[in-house]
């Protein structure tokens, strides 16, 4: 018969593994940022790339025009952003993903399933269509705040009613469902109406993109995506009480409907400020979670910090082969890469039986 100690020592040693697999992550996706994402940079070695990096840090200039000014401004111009960004935007995807899946009590839930991902379509798409009148001020600027706005819109409209209403995670799901569907009809209408050209461009946004993340760009996405983040790993033990159901956590002394409207919000407003400057990433807040949950179990204290780094490793190796092999945007391959891994996990989980 087994002992406390036995229990101890068995709880000790899957804390440990849990630790090992967080550092592990972290490891693998600085390697990442350095062997894939820096290596895309043509007839440039790791180590030339490394120097450049160095070199710019501490002030060294090149003659203009020169191969090595050319060299440092692709570089720290290109490369790094979009490697930085895919980072911080695979954090916030991925917290907000854990965040909801607990609050939904629903496998299906990603940081989208409010409407927020179409609202944002819709902004974007709106501010491209009309881009006659905003590239004269700032296009890609006009982008990204109707974006924004867009993607708040129905983050709005599930919280005004949560505030009204007694909703449950099923009611959320389905006036996401609803909020999405009247979104998606208003983003076909303005794409179907428009030129190919101005079609192609809200089609690229759509799709998810890092071709256009800047440096000016980045403290925005990183406040955003890392402030958030860390709010989530604060609320970890009570969505931990949460994913037992509203009875459960009710009884526990947990304000489930303030909880939950706190939480909308938070994951909201990282949602949109993401997705605003990227597009929709698809299949980083649902999968991640359930990777690192087929790992190390359900403690979201474990969960969310391993799915972050997960999330940034799986979106710098997206980018990395849609630079490389096939040329297209990154949530293409995130989709092609996520979705296989996603059937996976469902159908060959522990014994031979699904995940849930």
């Amino acid at each position: 018969m087994a002992t406390s100690e036995d229990f101890q020592a068995r709880y000790h040693l899957l804390t440990l593994r849990k630790i090992a697999i967080l550092v592990g992550s972290i490891i693998g996706v600085i390697l990442v940022v350095g062997f894939f994402s820096l290596s895309v940079c043509p007839n440039i070695s790791l180590g030339e790339a490394y120097n450049y990096i160095w070199n710019h840090l501490i002030g060294t200039e090149y003659p203009i025009e020169s191969q090595e000014w050319w060299d440092d401004r692709f570089i720290w111009n290109r490369s790094l952003p979009r490697s930085i960004c895919a980072i911080v935007a695979g954090i916030g995807l991925a917290s907000a993903g854990v965040m909801m899946q607990s609050l939904m009590n629903n496998p299906l839930a990603d940081p989208y399933s409010t409407g927020i991902s179409s609202g944002a379509c819709f902004g974007a798409v709106a501010a491209i269509v009309v881009s006659s009148i905003f590239h004269s001020v700032n296009g890609d600027s006009t982008t990204v705040i109707f974006a924004f706005l867009g993607a708040m819109i129905p983050a709005m409209i599930i919280i005004l009613i949560s505030t009204r209403i007694l909703v449950t995670p099923a009611t959320l799901i389905l006036l996401g469902t609803a909020v999405s569907y009247f979104f998606n009809a208003m983003i076909t209408y303005l794409m179907v109406t428009t030129d190919a050209d101005t079609l192609q461009s809200a089609y690229i946004w759509q799709i998810g993109t890092l071709d256009t993340v800047t440096w000016s760009q980045m403290p925005i996405i990183a406040s955003i995506s890392i402030a958030g983040s860390i709010i989530i790993l604060f609320l970890s033990k009570k969505l931990n009480i949460l994913s037992l159901g509203d009875n459960s956590a009710k009884s526990l002394g947990l304000d489930v409907e303030s909880f939950r409207l706190m939480c909308l919000m938070i994951m909201a407003v990282m949602t949109a400020g993401i997705v605003s400057f990227t597009g929709i990433l698809g299949f980083v807040g649902l999968v991640t979670p359930h990777i690192v949950r087929f790992l190390v179990g359900s403690d979201n204290k474990f969960v969310t910090p391993i799915s972050m780094a997960f999330a940034a490793f799986l979106l710098l190796i997206s980018d990395y082969f849609s630079q490389t092999v096939f040329d297209v945007q990154v949530g293409a391959i995130l989709a092609l890469i996520g979705s296989p891994i996603f059937f996976i996990l469902i159908v060959f989980q522990r014994k031979g039986r699904g995940m849930y």
